[in-house]
């Protein structure tokens, strides 16, 4: 026998089942302040992320046009800082995965940009450095990005540059050690 939802509000009525007073529909609710433009523009984090965008672009068109990623330029100068990184290395230091560094450092190695040294293998470590073809194309595309990096580029005095640098430095180390 099926019971309607009618006969059930009665019988829960009759057994006084449903409270007296009716509960709000927002009660579990936590009320928040109402958004304003100002609030935005208080959230450092969401000013970060609409200042990468801009950023972002500007870096995909300068290393499109060096026909070079950002992570491929990455590599390029942590070796030219750390020569003989191996994969894992480099991958912690450019913040990709490892298992996607192999392909990675294999297409700069096809380039001629870098050179393996000693045979590889599944859980082998291999230094790579640097070719002269690599050394060349970094101090190419070093120039582009460090143009790009002027603090009148970015619409900052130098010493506001060094200061963002410092803050930016800052939030990275706090978002490794929740890692």
């Amino acid at each position: 026998m099926a019971i309607s939802s009618g006969d059930f509000l009665s019988c829960a009525a009759e057994w006084q089942i449903v409270p007296e007073k009716k509960v709000p529909d927002n009660i579990n609710r936590v009320t928040e302040p109402e958004w304003t433009a100002d609030t935005l523009a208080s959230l450092p984090a969401w000013t970060l992320v609409q200042a990468y965008h801009g950023v972002a672009q500007g870096f995909t068109e300068l290393f499109s046009a060096q026909r070079m990623t950002p992570v491929q330029f990455g590599v390029l100068a942590q070796l030219a800082v750390s020569p003989g990184l191996t994969q894992a290395e480099l991958a912690r230091r450019v913040l990709i995965r490892p298992q996607s560094m192999g392909e990675l450092t294999g297409t700069l190695v096809d380039r001629g940009l870098l050179m393996r040294h000693g045979p590889g293998g599944r859980g082998r470590a291999v230094p790579v450095t640097l070719t002269e073809e690599g050394s060349a194309t970094l101090a190419r595309v070093g120039a582009a990005v460090r143009e790009f990096n002027d603090p009148a580029s970015l619409g900052l005095d130098p010493e506001e540059a060094r200061i963002l640098n410092g803050l930016l430095h800052k939030l990275i180390a706090a978002q490794r050690s929740k890692a």
